[in-house]
């Protein structure tokens, strides 16, 4: 047997560095799959305080309003003192730079042919995107809107009960890299049937004197 063969055999009988070079070729792959996870795990609890954020806007703008002798009055200072209080709940999450909260009051038009319609809507946070469901004074005089919402989960006012309607859209901010995360635009819904007799003749929301109302535009 010559010198270079007993080196050959003695090379691939030695395997004294197998275990440190596999681990060596999966590290890469751990690394990327840990980071992975943990980015898709962030992802998931921000859709979800969205969401809970949603859920918490339409309950209280359903709440929300000064009692008079008859009706509940809701004005352009309690409007945005829900958003703010939105905004602060949102935390670091920063809903007021990377978000929009869309703010929509679905009625029945008083008016012929009584169908839904949009009778006000504000909104609030910096990120730019217009309502997937419609804008203040669609439906008014017509049938054309049937409620918001998907198809299958559509919300309808009652003759009585306007529903407080809300979308969030939210820019996701990834903790490592965007490279981790699904698509960073979440959006979410919720919706709230108003639980008193609130007034709902024009503006729908009083002006407030130095208060500057959140409008879409």
């Amino acid at each position: 047997m010559t010198v270079s063969s007993m080196l050959l055999k003695h090379i691939r009988q030695d395997t004294r560095g197998l275990a440190l070079m596999e681990f060596a070729l999966c590290l890469p792959l751990l690394i990327i799959g840990s980071l992975w996870l943990l980015e898709f795990g962030n992802y998931c609890i921000v859709r979800q305080q969205i969401s809970q954020l949603a859920l918490q806007i339409s309950d209280n703008a359903a709440r929300i309003g000064t009692q008079n002798s008859v009706q509940t009055e809701i004005d352009e200072k309690q409007i945005n003192d829900l958003f703010v209080g939105a905004g602060l709940q949102s935390g670091p999450l920063n809903l007021a730079r990377n978000g929009r909260v869309i703010l929509t009051s679905l009625e029945v038009d008083a008016d012929q042919p009584r169908g839904q319609y949009l009778h006000w809507q504000r909104c609030y946070g910096m990120l730019t995107y217009p309502s997937t469901y419609g804008k203040q004074g669609d439906g008014k005089g017509n049938l054309t809107v049937t409620g918001m919402g998907p198809a299958n989960a559509r919300i309808v006012a009652g003759s009585s009960a306007p529903a407080m309607f809300v979308e969030i859209a939210y820019q996701y901010q990834p903790i490592i890299s965007a490279r981790f995360a699904p698509p960073p635009l979440m959006h979410e819904i919720a919706a709230m049937m108003v639980r008193d007799n609130r007034d709902t003749s024009d503006p729908g929301v009083n002006p407030v004197n130095g208060v500057t109302a959140s409008t879409c535009n």
